[in-house]
């Protein structure tokens, strides 16, 4: 069983699974624009940035996890997204053992993993001080629907700059950054029962045969699938949060 929290950390969640008994009928990860910090009962891990749905291997665990606002977790963990593009690694494998021992024996001491290492993850960002606004204003606008050469014009970007930054924040380009904004935007819509043709146009497919071949590449199962499934938002796209859609700036300026 999945559930899910808001954090105090800007626009990240908090999650608990219980482990399925059955392997076969777990459902795939979809791709979210985002990362996450994982306790699996013994290591600390972190999940990159995907690109399509990705299968949870091994043996069945109890997870704890944060999952970030998009594009703030690199700076948070000190490693660019692109280098954990599509991947699941210890996190022993990016800092020190010793870092990592002493949290993983904080982690595994609470009485709440999820709650601590909820904690573990406010330290971070306190650390790193306030995340560059410019991300935030990137996925705001993009999931929007604006075009990525809007986009860079209004940041005050090149093409190739904000290609650049965007493989560190997220692990992809921006294109690839809108579509997966996209397919997000699409299933809480065919969730909540929009028509499919109705649903392509509002999120910003051409049609609907578009919609279903973007669900395929991305997702690797058609739409009809998922919802015959009722696959959780939680284990795939969830529709962004008001913090990841209304960035600071905006808000300040009473837009």
């Amino acid at each position: 069983m999945y559930a899910e929290r808001t954090s105090p950390l800007t626009g990240a969640v908090v999650w608990t699974k219980a482990p399925v008994a059955d392997a076969a009928a777990a459902r795939p990860v979809l791709p979210d624009g985002c990362m996450d910090l994982l306790w699996d009962e013994e290591r600390l891990l972190v999940a990159g940035p995907d690109t399509g749905p990705y299968a949870p291997e091994g043996p069945a665990r109890r997870w704890a996890g944060v999952r970030f606002r998009p594009g703030t977790a690199p700076v948070l963990l000190g490693v660019p997204a692109h280098e954990l593009l599509d991947r699941r690694v210890e996190l022993a494998d990016l800092w020190s053992a010793a870092r990592v021992r002493r949290l993983r024996d904080r982690v595994a001491a609470a009485g709440d993993p999820a709650t601590a290492l909820e904690g573990v993850a406010l330290d971070l960002a306190t650390a790193a001080g306030p995340p560059d606004p410019w991300v935030h204003r990137l996925v705001r606008r993009l999931d929007e629907g604006r075009p990525v050469a809007a986009t860079a014009a209004e940041l005050g970007l090149g093409a190739r700059t904000l290609h650049r930054r965007c493989l560190g924040a997220f692990g992809y380009g921006p294109k690839t950054l809108a579509r997966v904004l996209r397919l997000r935007r699409a299933l809480a819509l065919a969730r909540a029962g929009v028509p499919h043709a109705e649903t392509a146009i509002r999120a910003g497919y051409a049609d609907q045969p578009h919609l279903a071949r973007e669900v395929r590449r991305l997702a690797g199962r058609s739409l009809g699938a998922f919802l015959s499934d009722q696959v959780a938002p939680a284990d795939g796209p969830r529709p962004p949060t008001r913090s990841e859609r209304e960035d600071p700036e905006d808000l300040l300026a009473g837009r």
